[in-house]
């Protein structure tokens, strides 16, 4: 072992003193006879440091050697549309040939702008979170929100690709829904948390559809499905108040009060505001009478439209209180908000608020399944190429069966959830166009909430067992795959819990009148016919009609106490639904 580790012929060179970290001269490093000195005593010393010199760089040299060992490549993926086999199959196999032509085209572009512009944004949104300023340095109140400039290209980058304008220019017909969630698909894991108002933004905008598009509706709507950056606006959905979430009916305490000229000033405080920094919002609120008195139950709710500024910039007579110390989604801003007289539309029937705001509903938890969806995909693609890559007991994680196995068990659950979210987006588009026949509207209602609770579990799990397979990197806060984990916990609970969103199912059973169940059974056998046909098939769909079989046992043994063993059923026997309709 040479101390200064250069070849020996480069005698005149600087070489590196590895315990001092500076670099000196190659003759300083060596002991040379003086002419008429005595040179025994320099000579032991020189042998003596020698020695010394020796031990100290072999130690060195292992403990560098020892840390060289820790470092591993990086998991990298290249293009996710162009690496995403079953979109492409998918794609190729249900897409008419001319659309499948432009729109492979336009992701196979959209692929690469992910890759090299948009996924470095969302890293950035991630270390510049929204920052709330209350007052400012003159003691004068201006309430805030200031964002990064990553987050508000995200905004133009929206508008730009269309995110919300393809599914209503209808380009494509019953398909453009479906080519819409593609996209945002793909762009839902390098969004930087910006998926999150584009989905309360589509909610928003089918909302104003539904109600008919006019007065000042259309101006909204416009911005809402705007591909012009400097147009486009996003939209807020304010429901949940200090009583609770879901139970909207007994939970809104917000009150409105009409004015002269027909619009109405709203009064009350929203406890949980996403993406606080919108442009507009759609939100519940109770009417009060001539005497000051509110309708109770969902009966006294009724949906407004409000602007969050005015044209010069100011808060519409709203407050922000805070901003919610959140353990994922720091990304975007989400507020406590008092109303003091905002000025707002009202936009339904007087008390038909929570009937007007079911559309928003079922767009933000279709949504919600895309992020699903899209945040398996990215951890087990980052998985599959760490796997590449990564050496353990003397060969490439990938040459050990056992982790072979646990990502492909991974891979079966966001391939199902895939296939489930397509399916549902072409029901969607196919409602949107009129071309939806009745059973499959009433399918449609049923999958949505199935869907979303369903998937939003799976998310979690796979983003746990993915981190895993990455050791003791996966835990690591700088690779960013902690984040994919924190954000993908409140799929589960944003737009429903998976209690919530159960009681929902049997809701959507009981309301038709069984008719719902009877369609999902025969939708799910003519798939199971078609797949007979094929003999590697026949062990899946035997084990698929044994477990039709035991879910239709079920629902005919509950009983007198049907209602009671239906509710307590409800998790397993809507995780039952989602299974068996994937497979």
């Amino acid at each position: 072992m040479f101390a200064c580790r250069l070849p020996w012929w480069r005698s005149s060179v600087t070489c590196k003193s590895w315990q001092s970290g500076h670099f000196l001269p190659w003759a300083s490093c060596q002991m040379l006879p003086i002419k008429g000195i005595d040179t025994t005593v320099g000579q032991e010393q020189q042998a003596g440091m020698k020695e010394k010199q020796v031990l100290e760089d072999s130690e060195m040299h292992l403990a560098r050697r020892d840390t060289e060992a820790l470092f591993q490549e990086q998991p990298e993926t290249g293009n996710q549309y162009l690496e995403d086999t079953l979109l492409r199959s998918y794609l190729k196999t249900h897409l008419p040939p001319k659309v499948l032509e432009e729109v492979h085209q336009d992701l196979e572009r959209f692929g690469n702008r992910l890759l090299t512009k948009i996924q470095p944004l969302s890293w950035e949104c991630e270390l510049n979170p929204p920052v709330f300023q209350q007052f400012d340095a003159w003691g004068r109140r201006v309430d805030h929100i200031h964002t990064c400039s990553a987050w508000r290209r995200m905004k133009e980058i929206s508008a730009e690709e269309g995110l919300i304008a393809e599914a209503y220019e209808k380009r494509y017909s019953n398909w453009s829904r479906l080519y819409q969630a593609v996209k945002l698909y793909l762009f839902s894991s390098s969004s930087g948390g910006f998926s999150c108002p584009l989905a309360m933004t589509d909610g928003a905008a089918k909302v104003i559809e539904s109600l008919g598009i006019s007065g000042s509706l259309k101006n909204a709507f416009d911005r809402l499905t705007s591909r012009d950056p400097e147009k486009f606006w996003t939209s807020g959905q304010w429901m949940t108040e200090r009583r609770g979430g879901s139970d909207v009916a007994n939970g809104t305490e917000t009150v409105a009060r009409k004015q002269p000229d027909g619009t109405y000033r709203l009064y009350g405080f929203k406890w949980f505001t996403s993406a606080a920094d919108s442009d507009m919002a759609l939100t519940l609120a109770r009417i009060a009478d001539a005497e000051g008195q509110c309708t109770e139950g969902s009966r006294g709710l009724s949906l407004f439209f409000l602007r969050v500024r005015d044209e010069e910039g100011k808060l519409n007579n709203i407050q922000v209180q805070r901003l919610k110390d959140k353990l994922g989604t720091r990304q975007m801003a989400t507020a406590e908000l008092w109303l003091q007289g905002a000025r707002a539309e009202l936009i339904s029937a007087e008390g038909r608020g929570v009937a007007a705001i079911s559309n928003m509903l079922n767009i933000t938890r279709i949504h919600n399944v895309i992020g699903a969806v899209a945040s398996m995909r990215r951890m087990i693609s980052l998985s599959r190429d760490y796997a590449c890559k990564r050496v353990a007991f003397g060969k490439l994680l990938k040459d050990h069966p056992l982790h072979v196995q646990t990502i492909a068990r991974m891979e079966v659950q966001v391939r199902g959830a895939f296939l489930l979210l397509m399916d549902i987006v072409r029901l969607l588009g196919l409602a949107e166009t009129n071309l939806a026949s009745e059973q499959e509207q009433l399918l449609l209602r049923l999958l949505i909430p199935v869907a979303k609770l369903y998937t939003g579990k799976q998310a979690s799990a796979v983003a746990v067992e993915a981190m895993e397979s990455f050791g003791g990197q996966g835990y690591m806060e700088d690779t960013g795959l902690p984040v994919i984990l924190r954000d993908a916990l409140v799929l589960s609970i944003w737009e429903g819990t998976t209690n919530i969103l159960s009681l929902d199912v049997l809701r959507s059973l009981a309301k038709s009148q069984g008719q719902v169940m009877a369609v999902f059974l025969s939708t799910v056998q003519k798939k199971l016919e078609l797949a007979s046909g094929t003999e590697e098939l026949s062990p899946a769909v035997q084990r698929a009609r044994e477990a039709v079989g035991s879910l239709q046992q079920f629902m005919a043994a509950t009983g007198s106490e049907r209602a009671l063993t239906m509710e307590l059923a409800a998790r397993d026997f809507s995780y039952s639904l989602a299974r068996i309709y994937t497979g």
